[in-house]
């Protein structure tokens, strides 16, 4: 993993949001374990409580579990509970102003697709 902190956001909430976005983009699936709180503490240069508290967000968000003595793993269906959340939380607070956005400049989906930088690999 490699962060660059914001001071605006908690460090927890910035770490929690990276090990979500691993999950979706599939750089952790479902059964693997997640680096051990020492190691990423060391890692980044971070309080372990602090990496400890992302972690205990995705338990409690039943993302990942603790497996005594094992450490912590992704949970089956992870991805998808992820997947269903974001895109609502995408509907809800961050298309409405994009779609205005896109409105007071004239641009439309034929439009987007056409001009758009091409990328370099496609996601289902």
């Amino acid at each position: 993993m490699t962060i660059t902190w914001n001071d605006s956001v908690p460090i927890y909430r910035q770490l929690r949001e990276r090990v979500v976005a691993m999950i979706l983009d599939g750089a952790l699936n479902e059964g693997d374990p997640l680096p051990s709180v020492r190691q990423v503490a060391a890692d980044f240069q971070i309080n372990p409580l602090t990496v400890s508290k992302a972690y205990q967000e995705l338990v409690d968000d039943q993302l990942v579990e603790k497996r005594r003595g094992l450490g912590m793993f992704v949970t089956d269906g992870a991805r998808e509970a992820l997947l269903k959340s974001e895109r609502e939380r995408f509907l809800r607070e961050e298309w409405p102003a994009l779609f205005a956005r896109l409105q007071r400049l004239g641009l439309d989906i034929k439009t987007l697709m056409r001009e758009a930088p091409a990328t370099t690999e496609s996601k289902p």
